[in-house]
């Protein structure tokens, strides 16, 4: 387990003094195993998770088992925001895409300090406007570009919110998550690697030059991120003002 730190959540760490000393002490730092259920769809969330480096994608699946991906979350945002928009479920399901660790809260505890119409309903408020912005264009990319341009899409949001250049994640589970066959991620990936911009092996991609990723990803990336930048903070990581934290 790493040393705890809430604040390498962006909405954790840009908490006040006062709101930090009342929610951090709720939190609970979680594993997150790749393949993990966050949530299901139609369940009932009794927590808030705020991922540190782990990610989470947001699913829709459909009857015959199929599913695409409509959004991504990591240590910029949270998971369960429907607990403070007040439907408390949802159609969608959350699955851990990349392993890692993430801080857990009750609903309660998130309700409570919701209530207080602070600091923490603000971040949470702005973080969702950027949410909707990704599935929207999630699904305008989808629609509209190539799985080339897609993959691309993907990789950038996914590097984003890793610490280093590297994303462990099968070909089979890109293919799900963008919701279209492997043969055409296969194909997009070595593209990739043939171009010098990817290396790919034993279920791990690693980006040799984000640059040119970047070059040949569509506008769906930069509108998202964009969009991020403008809504949430950025911090240095506090890591001295972060109170005990329980693990599990």
């Amino acid at each position: 387990m790493p040393d705890p730190n809430p604040c390498e959540n962006q909405i954790l760490g840009a908490l006040s003094p006062d709101e930090a000393s009342r929610v951090f002490p709720q939190l609970k730092l979680v594993t997150m195993p790749l393949g993990m259920g966050v949530y299901e769809s139609g369940k009932e969330q009794p927590f808030i998770f705020f991922p540190t480096n782990s990610i989470v994608s947001l699913l829709y699946v459909l009857r015959d088992g199929g599913s695409a991906e409509i959004a991504v979350v990591g240590n910029e945002g949270a998971v369960g925001v429907s607990l403070f928009m007040g439907g408390e479920t949802t159609p969608s399901r959350a699955a851990v895409q990349s392993a890692g660790f993430s801080y857990r809260l009750p609903s309660r505890a998130l309700k409570e300090e919701f209530g207080r119409h602070g600091q923490l309903m603000q971040l949470l408020l702005r973080y969702t406007q950027s949410l909707i912005t990704q599935m929207a264009q999630t699904a305008v990319c989808n629609r509209h570009h190539s799985v080339d341009q897609q993959l691309c899409r993907w990789l950038l949001l996914s590097l984003d919110r890793l610490n280093g250049p590297s994303v462990g994640i099968t070909q089979d589970l890109i293919a799900n998550m963008l919701g279209v066959r492997r043969e055409g991620v296969a194909t997009a990936a070595g593209k990739l690697q043939r171009l010098g911009v990817i290396r790919y092996s034993r279920g791990k991609i690693t980006v040799t030059d984000r640059p040119k990723l970047e070059k040949l990803a569509c506008e769906c990336y930069s509108v998202v991120k964009k969009e991020t930048d403008r809504l949430l903070p950025h911090f240095l990581p506090r890591a001295s003002a972060a109170p005990p934290v329980p693990a599990v």
